[in-house]
């Protein structure tokens, strides 16, 4: 909002050498109203010409790296181009001293308190309309308006929770609120990554300024929210609209890194009033909903019908008060334009002060005199929708800036608002202050504008010490918005002396407090199985693979008996083997993803790192990869990197139920695939060689070696893949391990009887461990497969 410092306030910048200085003019924030520059932005900038161009280009390389690793994304929406897009980070941090962020915080918690005061009144008695001091037009024709809440007291005694607020520069150097966040602010979870990456490049300097840490704000929100739920952090869950959500990774980020159920609409049921998540356990309650999606889709019964992932009857549970939603819903309508007109006069009112942080002057164009103000000044103005909840910044095409406008698109719009006037809102146009971004080697002055986090505790309201700052990726203010191509820098409040080095931990605890290990909504069970089985899906297929380019490096043509027959088997699984990496296996890995897309919340970054590295390994392949020898060794590539992803979810997750389903989808897979594979290979009619691939597909062929010798070919392997209880490719071995996890999980061994899943795996291994090598035959295979599918049904049934 303001403009660059005038030349000879610049002067006073002192010189930064080399390729960090400036370009284009100083950036406005790190210069204060006198000249000077702000407190830590000389030592930061110096510190960076200290690094050198090199270093600091490797440094910023290395944080984007970061965040491609750890799957940091936001979706797009923009044409032909949607999709997932890297979280674009912009590398130099925001610098506020701690003097001025004080002064932020102060001003937030009033206005916090202000829109609480404000939607109580909305869905309370109303007395701000009926004093005048909101005109009725804004509430009961607004479609964030939900009429079904009025009346209705939340649970925890509060409206808002969590809200964010977007800042910018004043024309006097002042921060102004640009918007108002209260539906179901994102960005948080960012702001944390964001701060993970920008202190990998610059952790010296980070440690150096004093930068006050963010893990206190989320701990005492965290602290807050299970207290508000009553029975620990297994009674409070973030809703999620699920992985299509252009902020889903956040959602997922949040959730693992607080510790709360990650839950969507489809998982949530309200028996009697009182909302339940269906577990793999059965029907937990839940008493905290912190909600990510708009207020109206969350109930398809009471609220907008065609809502596919709301849960019926969630608007009866605010009612009974067995829940408490973060934010209420219906608290959208605090997001509305045309309401930052009327907060300084009821500021006034209710809280007997003027805004400490004023919003940019908004005009409604339903009163007259604001009208006639519009009108006397309409080329400065912005123009729009009254009822938007959009910012100017991120509008695509609501709000017009007058003076871009030719004549007759500008009389167009004044007769549109002489027509209907209570349509419209203006506001003042807004000239954003300028921060510096590393650009091509160099710095230069971009436009920024400030998200801040507000979280209700038990000591009032919480600000976040920073948030992040969306940059411009040109001087236009309209450039600012993720949409449009625009950036997110950190934002560090630097102290003159030492912070307190927070953590989410405790410092102390007089009792332990555990989560139930069966307290797994039953749709993450169902992907975790599914995970499970894509995984061990996609290995039987490269290993199948392997074996067919192998002999087709060695023979040199595809009509070699065994290799017709390969091809054959493969062909209704959707794989064509004459491919180097054929489309049926680039589905099953993206299975695979899909999978542990849902779970993200219960999947380590590492685990998805090495997934994703697959896939795009395989994508790479097919694009470059020739059949024959070169493909034996694409897919020997993949192998390893499926061994490495399956070591490190083995290795690493937690024996919690979420582990036994991912090992139980393995072991039904495994087991499917090895019967159904020497259902192929054992037949009577089997071409010359199949036992040896057999073998090599089954990874056995050593083991046959040492075991068996070269005197019991057939016989040996079909013994050692289908019932040696020692090999863990048999499937006797699957069967095994299926059962150990079945009688585990919640129900499957109780009071000594076993779980109708745990019985036919029992009945199954039973069968398998009588059987001589001599009786095993293709029928006989078949109905192994069957069965294992029919547990896997069983599973479904009790569990899903």
């Amino acid at each position: 909002m303001t403009a660059s410092p005038s030349a000879a306030k610049a002067q006073k910048m002192p010189d930064l050498i080399g390729a960090y200085r400036p370009i284009s003019g100083v950036p406005d924030e790190m210069v204060a109203p006198d000249g000077t520059v702000k407190p830590g932005w000389l030592k930061f900038m110096s510190a960076l010409d200290a690094l050198g161009a090199e270093e600091l280009t490797n440094r910023f390389q290395h944080a984007d790296q970061y965040l491609r690793d750890a799957g940091v994304f936001y979706r797009m929406y923009d044409g032909l181009e949607q999709g997932e897009r890297d979280w674009p980070l912009a590398h130099i941090p925001l610098l506020i001293a701690e003097d001025e962020w004080r002064g932020i915080e102060a001003g937030l918690a009033q206005r916090a308190d202000l829109l609480e005061t404000v939607i109580a009144d909305i869905y309370g008695n109303n007395a701000l309309v009926r004093d005048g001091l909101l005109p009725p037009e804004l509430i009961a024709g607004n479609p964030e308006f939900l009429r079904p809440m009025v009346g209705i007291e939340p649970m925890s005694g509060h409206h808002l929770h969590f809200c964010a607020f977007e800042l910018g520069r004043g024309p006097d150097g002042r921060w102004w609120v640009l918007g108002d966040r209260t539906q179901a602010p994102s960005g948080a979870g960012f702001a944390l990554e964001n701060r993970v990456a920008t202190t990998r490049a610059l952790a010296d300097i980070y440690a150096d300024l004093n930068v006050h840490r963010l893990a206190g704000f989320f701990r005492d929100f965290r602290n807050a929210l299970t207290d508000m739920g009553g029975n620990g952090s297994g009674r409070v869950a973030i809703l999620t609209p699920g992985p299509l959500n252009e902020t889903y990774f956040e959602h997922a980020y949040i959730a693992r890194y607080l510790g709360f159920l990650l839950v969507q609409g489809e998982d949530l049921v309200v028996v009697d009033g009182e909302v339940m998540v269906r577990t793999v356990s059965g029907l937990k309650p839940i008493s905290v909903l912190w909600r990510r999606l708009d207020g109206d889709f969350t109930d398809p019964l009471e609220l907008r019908q065609d809502s596919h992932i709301g849960t019926p009857g969630l608007t009866e549970a605010v009612r009974r008060g067995s829940v408490a939603f973060v934010n209420s819903l219906g608290a959208g309508i605090l997001e509305t334009r045309a309401l930052g007109a009327f907060l300084p006069a009821i500021a006034r009112s209710r809280l007997g002060s003027d805004l400490a942080l004023p919003n940019i002057a908004t005009w409604w164009c339903g009163g007259e005199e604001a009208r006639a103000y519009v009108r006397d000044n309409f080329n400065d103005l912005l123009v729009g929708p009254a009822l938007s909840t959009l910012l100017s910044i991120d509008d695509d095409g609501g709000t017009a800036a007058i003076a871009d406008l030719d004549p007759a698109a500008r009389a167009d719009l004044l007769a549109k608002i002489e027509a209907d006037p209570k349509a419209f809102a203006a506001q003042e146009a807004v000239k954003l202050s300028t921060a510096p971004v590393y650009v091509g080697g160099a710095l230069e002055p971009r436009p920024i504008t400030l998200r801040v986090y507000a979280a209700r505790t038990a000591e009032g309201w919480s600000i976040m010490p920073g948030g992040f700052a969306r940059v411009g990726y040109a001087l236009d203010t309209a450039a600012i918005a993720m949409q449009r191509g625009g950036q997110a820098a950190d934002v560090w409040v630097v102290s003159e002396s030492e912070v307190e080095q927070v953590t989410l931990l405790a410092k102390s605890n007089s009792t332990i407090e555990r989560n139930p290990s069966g307290n797994l909504p039953s749709r993450a069970g169902d992907n975790l199985i599914w995970l499970g089985r894509y995984a061990e899906r996609c290995e039987a297929s490269v290993r199948i693979l392997r074996a067919y380019h192998l002999r087709l490096a060695e023979l040199g043509r595809e009509d070699n008996p065994l290799l017709v027959a390969t091809s054959a088997y493969l062909e209704p699984l959707g794989i064509d083997a004459t491919e180097a990496v054929p489309a049926g296996l680039l589905a099953i890995i993206d299975g695979a993803v899909r999978s542990a897309s849902q779970i993200r919340d219960r999947f380590s970054p590492d685990g998805w790192l090495a997934l994703t590295d697959l896939q795009k390994t395989a994508r790479r392949f097919a694009r470059t990869i020739k059949p024959g020898d070169d493909a034996t060794r694409a897919m020997t590539v993949l192998l390893r990197k499926l061994a490495g992803f399956s070591g490190l979810v083995h290795e690493n997750m937690y024996r919690f139920a979420g582990w036994r389903f991912l090992e139980i989808g393995r072991r039904l897979e495994r087991g499917i695939q090895i019967a159904e594979i020497a259902t192929w290979l054992c037949a009577p009619d089997a071409p010359e060689g199949a036992t040896e691939m057999l073998l090599e597909i089954g990874d056995s062929v050593m083991t046959h070696r040492r075991r068996y010798g070269y005197g019991y070919g057939n016989l040996g392997a079909v013994e050692l893949l289908i019932s040696d209880p020692l090999n863990p490719r048999s499937v006797m071995f699957q069967l095994t391990e299926l059962l150990e996890q079945l009688k585990e999980l919640p129900g499957g061994y109780v009071d000594g009887q076993l779980s109708a899943a745990a019985k036919a795996a029992l009945k199954l291994q039973t069968e398998l461990a009588v059987i001589d090598a001599a009786d095993v035959n293709p029928d006989m295979l078949v109905g192994v497969g069957n069965g294992l599918a029919n547990i896997s049904n069983l599973i479904s049934e009790m569990y899903f």
